[in-house]
C-alpha cells in the first residue's frame, strides 16, 4: 500500500484556557481519497484542519504531509495544502481574478493564466472573472473559496462545512466539483454534520466527539451501521395496538396511540413504505401526514460515544 499523503500521530492541542480540544489523535489519509470528518459543533473538526493546514499549532504530537512534516518543513507541507474556510474573508471590493490570482502568488508560484482561467471555468466563474466580490451571491462566493484555495494546485484539498447554509442546487454542483477534483488526483478531506454528504461524497469517514476520533471505518460499512431511518404517520385516530396484519413491519405506536413510527434502513428497506401504505389502507388505517427523519449525528455520536471502550 502507498504511503499515505497525511499521518497525524498522537495529535493533541490544549489551548491557554485548559480547554483540550484534541486529544491523542491518529489519523492516515491515503493519497486520492475523499474523507469525511464528521462531528458536532465543538467536537473539534476546524481545530485539526487548522492544525494540519498549520494555521494553529499543535501542543503534542506530529503531522506530514506527503513525507514534509508540518513544522520543520512547514513551507513544503503547506504548498501541499488547499483550504477552503466556512466564511470569506476577502476585500469586498477586490476582483473575482485578482483574488485568486493573489491567492497563487501568496505560495510564491509564478503567475499562470491558463491555470486560474481553467479553475474560474470549472467552478462556472469566468463571466464573473471581472467582478467584484462584493456583488457576488452566497453561493458564488462560496464557490470563490474554492477557486482561491485551488490557486496554487494543491494536492490536499481542506473542505470546512463546504455546504452549510447552501441550496440543494449548489450542493450537487459542489460534490460534482469534488469528484471531478479526486478524479484529477487531488486528495479531500470535508467536515460536515451533514450525513447524507458523507454517504454521497466519501470513500471513508471518521468519527470525532469531544475532541477523540472515536471511528474510522470504510464508508459503506459505516452507512451500513448508523443507517436507521424513520417515517411517522399521524393518524387520524389513534390506536390502542398495532393490527397483527401489520406484524411484519418494524413498528411501533407513539404518542399516546397518535402516531404510527415505521424504522428501516438504508435505500433497501425503502421500498418498504410503499407496500406498508398499501397495507394500511387495506387496514383501514388512514393518516393525516407524514414525516421522515434520519438519526441526526447527534444521536449517532450519542450511541458511539456510549459504545467506545
Amino acid at each position: 500500500m502507498p504511503p499515505p499523503i497525511i499521518s497525524v500521530s498522537d495529535l493533541s492541542k490544549t489551548y491557554a484556557s485548559g480547554f483540550q480540544a484534541l486529544k491523542g489523535i491518529n489519523l492516515e489519509i491515503r493519497r486520492g481519497e475523499i474523507f469525511a470528518l464528521l462531528g458536532p459543533n465543538g467536537a473539534g473538526k476546524t481545530t485539526l484542519i487548522s492544525i494540519i493546514c498549520g494555521i494553529v499549532n499543535p501542543t503534542s504530537g506530529r503531522i506530514l504531509v506527503d513525507g514534509h512534516d508540518i513544522v520543520t518543513g512547514y513551507r513544503a507541507a503547506r504548498s501541499m495544502i488547499g483550504l477552503v474556510p466556512q466564511e470569506l474573508t476577502t476585500d469586498a471590493f477586490e476582483s473575482v481574478w485578482g483574488t485568486v490570482s493573489f491567492s497563487r502568488g501568496l505560495f510564491g508560484k509564478p503567475p499562470d493564466h491558463a491555470h486560474i482561467e481553467r479553475v474560474l471555468k470549472a467552478l462556472s466563474l469566468w463571466d464573473k472573472k471581472d467582478s467584484k466580490i462584493i456583488t457576488l451571491s452566497g453561493g458564488m462566493k462560496r464557490r470563490l473559496l474554492i477557486a482561491k484555495a485551488l490557486s496554487h494546485e494543491p494536492q490536499v484539498l481542506f473542505l470546512d462545512e463546504p455546504t452549510a447554509g447552501v441550496d440543494v442546487n449548489l450542493r450537487q454542483d459542489m460534490w460534482q466539483l469534488v469528484r471531478t477534483l479526486q478524479t484529477s488526483g487531488v486528495t479531500i478531506i470535508l467536515t460536515t454534520h451533514y450525513i447524507d454528504e458523507a454517504e454521497e461524497m466519501a470513500d471513508r469517514v471518521g468519527v470525532i466527539s469531544k475532541g477523540e476520533l472515536i471511528l474510522v471505518e470504510e464508508k459503506v460499512e459505516l452507512m451500513r451501521k448508523l443507517g436507521k431511518k424513520q417515517v411517522t404517520l399521524h393518524l387520524q385516530h389513534a390506536l390502542a395496538s398495532i393490527p397483527p396484519g401489520l406484524s411484519g413491519y418494524r413498528l411501533e405506536l407513539a404518542n399516546g396511540g397518535g402516531d404510527l413510527v415505521y424504522t428501516y434502513e438504508g435505500e433497501g428497506e425503502r421500498a418498504g413504505i410503499a407496500a406498508l401504505l398499501k397495507d394500511l389502507d387495506a387496514a383501514g388505517i388512514r393518516f393525516r401526514d407524514l414525516q421522515t427523519t434520519e438519526s441526526s449525528l447527534e444521536e449517532i455520536f450519542v450511541s458511539l460515544v456510549r459504545e467506545a471502550p
